[in-house]
């Protein structure tokens, strides 16, 4: 990641180069990876009842919270408000979190780490799309659910749906198919950081400092607490599962954020602010985190 932020910072690769690096990662690497490794794991591992009330459930609860704050505290248009409540509790899962998690616990870490970049992408960020559709109807425009049908068509969760597919049906991939996807897998964890430092070098971190200071917070303090109750005294998840869910809701906040607020042209610079903040002081967060929990 700071690789891709020098390289970025001195110049040697153009700002246009963050958004093809992640392109590749996010519609050819990431869904080669997934697909191949989901096609050997048994459905009934990914379908984990307690670990999807864990994590959801702290990204819910974040979600709630952020939007009550935003409401009474920062208060904003819907769309502002969606955006702001997002912002809080939705973690950079896939850029992040997967190569994290991979580097942490090996394969054991991918399943659990897939689950949490379809939540985010697939059940929390059409709440946003919701809200700017919404408001958009307050000021007499036309509603367009395009965007969530594009959420819907997510490369990550078509690939989840195919490589559970596949294992349910028994059925073997060939060598040669199977070494393509391996090969383009194996690219994920460098390209996916490097292209997340190239990005933060990007951002602008102008904005209103006390409502970027408390989304950071938020993101990096209360969610991974607050998911920590969950996974650890709540639904009491054993071996690797409640580390893994803390260490997804400790992740900084996620790109896919920004986007849909170009999208909407709300909330467009608090959220990278808050994105390259929360990148920033994460490399410190995370270590703590993972020393804590004994991972290191």
């Amino acid at each position: 990641m700071l690789a891709g932020y020098l390289m970025s910072r001195f110049q040697i690769m153009s700002a246009g180069s963050s958004e093809i690096l992640s392109r590749f990662v996010f519609l050819v690497s990431l869904p080669s990876l997934v697909f191949i490794k989901l096609s050997n794991v048994p459905v009934e591992e990914f379908f984990n009842w307690p670990f999807l009330g864990a994590l959801g459930g702290g990204m819910l609860a974040m979600f709630c919270i952020g939007l009550l704050v935003a409401r009474f505290v920062f208060p904003d248009s819907l769309t502002a408000l969606g955006l702001h409540g997002l912002t809080a509790m939705y973690s950079s899962t896939a850029y992040i979190g997967l190569p994290l998690l991979l580097l942490v616990f090996g394969d054991a870490g991918l399943v659990p780490g897939i689950i949490g970049a379809v939540i985010t992408g697939v059940l929390f960020l059409p709440i946003g799309i919701i809200f700017g559709e919404l408001d958009k109807g307050k000021d007499g425009r036309k509603h367009s659910l395009v965007s969530l049908f594009k959420v819907l068509r997510n490369p990550v969760l078509l690939s989840t749906i195919a490589g559970l597919t596949v294992s349910r049906l028994g059925v073997t991939i060939p060598g040669p198919v199977s070494t393509f996807c391996e090969l383009l897998g194996g690219a994920f964890i460098p390209c996916a950081l490097f292209a997340a430092g190239l990005f933060i070098a990007g951002c602008s971190s102008k904005g209103a400092a006390t409502e970027i200071g408390w989304l950071v917070l938020a993101k990096l303090v209360l969610h991974p607490l607050i998911t920590w109750w969950l996974a650890y005294h709540v639904f009491k998840l054993e071996g690797i599962l409640p580390a893994i869910a803390v260490i997804q809701a400790a992740l900084p906040s996620g790109v896919p954020v920004f986007v849909l607020a170009q999208q909407y042209n709300v909330f467009v610079t608090r959220s990278s602010a808050v994105i390259a903040l929360s990148t920033a002081l994460s490399v410190i967060t995370l270590s703590v985190i993972i020393v804590i929990l004994n991972l290191g």
